[in-house]
């Protein structure tokens, strides 16, 4: 249906929904006289309730009218600090909540979003002078209002929980309806929504409740590294636990079985997707939640830790008409990062790229994304055979996990389509032995594979308490560290001596390191003969190809990250 072309202002929502062709007269006067005989709701709730319009239709007309747009309260994550800026009694009044602030900005949702009184009464309080109004039904916000005030910190939810919540280990029908309700209730709804809040404001990319003999322990995984959090209660686990998996639509009943599930919320304006996979172990289910801050956007190649030269010769080859470029480390080590920011890189007008993913992360524009569904047999070998009648220029594969996924790769690639994936291996020529082991024939892997690139993520020194430090001799020498160009044969490095913004790591956020392999005659007559891997990664580093190591040290030179952290993650 057409919005009518005027503005509804000062129009009743009746008559507005009549000129959109929504409504008939007859189901008005049926509504009004349904208000007549009790029914307290508001009239476009009535509509809604008659089953003539979709709540949708409904929010699309009040956004119209209020000339603002609807939020909808149960995705939002709100900051306890925002609540506290507006009283309890004040939010019930006004029918209102605070949901963000932004600078010099402060976001309200409200019943009315017109209600300039309301919105007067705020400015003055608050002492904020910039008000955004936002639409919500005054059901949600009062269900907001009760979830997020008076409950205090954790100790203090946990207080008020009490220790009614103990279940026994194997729970019944009844028991899985009683706890379900329980985790639909505002201390509980609040205590997650607090994790959650607490772990992106950590920069956390994982978030683990792991239960153990005294309860949930939940630690935050930060810059790569867990780091133990708290510990919840026991009397309070399996409400915690079913809380989650409400909200990422798992079967909260199914405990014997390993589970995954997805949900959104959002934290101010910002976006967070958060995966959630959940396993059972000894002590009961272990939940892990990934979260993924879309706010951050794509990273651009430049931005991903890439030195000068490697830059360009990467760039050299993602540029061309055909071939298979690998990416290789192990979970966690960015290469999914890498991969977007290559696609972001090539994408333009004239190509057709499709993508196979498990999980699709980031949604991009003009490219054509497949999210592989194993239990319909949607899978990696299947849907790429479906691609290559797609008439496709790039073709991302999220990984090579089999022979047949390999064999078809390999075929695009010979058949002039230039295809990015992942593998496995420890380092970048290992990809070419990874391959052979899948049955791929060595003369198909020199004649499609055109680069590899093996990658890990290192920890930033922490800029706010980063200090110089001269490294002892053994370690220069042990290292072949040289020496500063000043002439005075010592070496300066740095390292963060841990303060409350990098919470006393001494470091703060990650770049990535890269070991780039490019294939040249030398090296695909190495790999026809069936060379080792070793023999081949020798045969590289004659060519000027920089290992992880390598690439590690010259950022510890540049006072971007330490010794300890390269040794850690490329030995």
């Amino acid at each position: 249906m057409k919005m009518p072309k005027k503005p509804y202002t000062n129009k009743r929502i009746g008559d507005i929904l009549i000129e959109r062709g929504s409504i008939t007269h007859q189901q008005l006067k049926e509504a009004l006289e349904m208000q007549k005989n009790g029914n307290k709701k508001r009239l476009g709730e009535t509509f809604v309730e008659m089953g003539v319009i979709t709540r949708e239709e409904l929010y699309e007309v009040l956004q119209y009218v209020y000339e603002t747009e609807y939020v909808d309260l149960s995705n939002y994550v709100i900051d306890p600090e925002v609540i506290s800026l507006i009283p309890e009694k004040t939010a019930l009044r006004l029918k209102l909540i605070p949901v963000s602030k932004n600078d010099d900005e402060l976001i309200v949702a409200m019943a009315n979003p017109l209600d300039v009184y309301a919105i007067d009464f705020v400015r003055d309080h608050t002492k904020i002078k910039k008000i955004k109004s936002l639409m919500a039904t005054e059901e949600d916000i009062l269900s907001a209002i009760t979830s997020y005030y008076e409950l205090g910190e954790y100790d203090d939810i946990i207080e008020k929980l009490g220790t009614e919540l103990v279940f026994k280990e194997e729970e019944g029908e009844e028991d899985s309806k009683k706890l379900e309700a329980i985790s639909r209730e505002a201390p509980i709804i609040q205590l997650v929504n607090m994790l959650i809040v607490q772990g992106v404001k950590d920069r956390a990319s994982d978030i683990h409740i792991e239960p153990n003999e005294k309860g949930l322990l939940i630690r935050f995984r930060i810059d790569g590294m867990l780091h133990d959090i708290r510990t919840l209660p026991n009397a309070i686990k399996s409400a915690v636990i079913s809380r989650i998996k409400i909200l990422a639509k798992m079967d909260i009943a199914e405990r014997r079985l390993p589970q995954d599930g997805r949900f959104q919320v959002k934290f101010g304006t910002r976006e967070v997707d958060l995966r959630v996979s959940s396993i059972p172990t000894v002590l009961g289910e272990k939940i892990v939640l990934r979260l993924l801050d879309k706010s951050k956007g794509l990273i651009k190649l430049e931005q991903l830790g890439f030195m000068p030269e490697q830059l360009e010769e990467f760039k050299s080859i993602i540029y061309k008409p055909y071939g298979i470029i690998l990416l290789t480390g192990p979970t966690g080590s960015g290469k999914t990062t890498t991969l977007y920011a290559t696609l972001n890189e090539v994408n333009s007008t004239d190509k057709n790229i499709i993508t196979v993913e498990d999980p699709v992360e980031y949604k991009l524009n003009r490219i054509n994304q497949i999210q592989v569904k194993p239990k319909i047999n949607l899978t990696f070998a299947n849907t790429l055979r479906s691609i290559l009648r797609q008439d496709p220029d790039i073709i991302m594969v999220g990984e090579i996990r089999d022979a047949e996924t390999a064999q078809i790769a390999v075929q695009a690639a010979l058949t002039g389509h230039l295809v990015l994936s992942t593998l496995h291996t420890n380092d970048a020529p290992s990809a070419v032995t990874r391959l052979i082991d899948m049955d791929v024939e060595t003369f198909l892997i020199s004649s499609s594979v055109i680069g590899v690139i093996a990658q890990r993520l290192v920890r930033v020194i922490c800029e706010n308490c980063k200090e110089g430090y001269e490294p002892g001799k053994d370690i220069i020498s042990g290292l072949h560290i040289k020496a500063n160009s000043n002439g005075d044969g010592k070496v300066k490095l740095y390292r963060g001596t841990g303060c409350s913004l990098c919470k006393h790591t001494g470091y703060y956020g990650r770049t990535s390191i890269y070991e780039l392999f490019v294939l040249d005659e030398d090296i695909r007559e190495l790999i026809i003969t069936k060379a080792s891997s070793n023999i081949i990664k020798d045969a590289a580093i004659k060519k000027g190809m920089k290992t992880l190591k390598d690439s590690g040290l010259e950022k510890v030179l540049q006072g971007i990250t330490t010794i300890e952290e390269v040794l850690r993650v490329a030995g």
